[in-house]
């Protein structure tokens, strides 16, 4: 039989998880660095992002932003209350961050707003090919599998890479100074909200898993897990790499046509 977890360490301290969780954030962290060192955040933290990478990235983007509560609401609906501690943990902090994630979107228009992107554009445009594989992704996981591999893809992998990334940006006075004085603030919420030292969402969606799975799962159960994490990390870096390569890919286009 599973033996149970229970966090009785700091929740931020990868030594308070189970010796499978701690082989498995390090085992997934060559492909998390690969998101961390995309060359996008360089880019934008030196304020030299160009205005059409600049619309590819928060159009190509929005479907995950907008669609993450869908996600979460996906796993809400694989918990049964009373079934089991990791299910009860799971439903109280679905509940609660669902309608958290519904203003996030607002805030990531008010972002594209003062990056020059109309939020018109964001709501309609079409994405850039190619840029929707990490909403492609989220959506299958948290729709078809199982509630821990769903909140391990896109709570634990997609929101701490994401605060990963975010950090760098906000950190970057260069950036905060590219946007217009006249709503800046509001255009940093996002990602204010989002940087790495100020999100426990990923920690504890990482405890929620833990405390589902227990300190000793069986084997292939681990390896699925490890799986859905890589998964989400590979998905973000293509939807990234997309973004970027429109710009030449439409240069390129032009220049057949022509």
């Amino acid at each position: 039989m599973n033996a149970r977890f229970e966090l009785t360490g700091s929740q931020t301290d990868i030594a308070s998880y189970p010796l499978w969780a701690q082989d498995m954030v390090s085992s997934c962290e060559d492909a998390r660095r690969q998101i961390v060192s995309h060359p996008m955040w360089d880019a934008m933290k030196t304020a030299t992002l160009d205005p059409v990478t600049t619309r590819n990235f928060m159009v190509g983007v929005w479907p995950v932003i907008e669609r993450f509560p869908g996600y979460m609401s996906h796993s809400l609906l694989k918990t049964r209350y009373g079934r089991s501690p990791g299910d009860d943990l799971a439903r109280r902090w679905l509940v609660r961050n669902i309608r958290v994630e519904q203003n996030h979107a607002e805030y990531w228009l008010n972002w594209a707003e003062s990056a020059g992107v109309s939020r018109e554009d964001v709501l309609t445009a079409e994405p850039p090919k190619g840029s929707q594989a990490l909403a492609n992704w989220c959506e299958e996981v948290s729709r078809d599998d199982s509630l821990a591999a769903s909140i391990a893809a896109t709570n634990y992998a997609v929101e701490g890479a994401t605060g990963d990334w975010s950090q760098i940006i906000y950190d970057s006075q260069a950036y905060a100074e590219s946007l217009p004085i006249s709503g800046r603030k509001a255009g940093l919420r996002w990602l204010q909200l989002h940087a790495a030292y100020d999100d426990t969402h990923p920690w504890e969606a990482l405890e929620i898993v833990c405390t589902i799975l227990g300190t000793n799962p069986p084997v292939d159960q681990i390896e699925h897990i490890k799986e859905c994490v890589r998964r989400s990390y590979i998905g973000m870096s293509i939807t990234l790499d997309r973004c970027m390569d429109a710009p030449a890919l439409v240069r390129t286009l032009n220049e057949v046509a022509a």
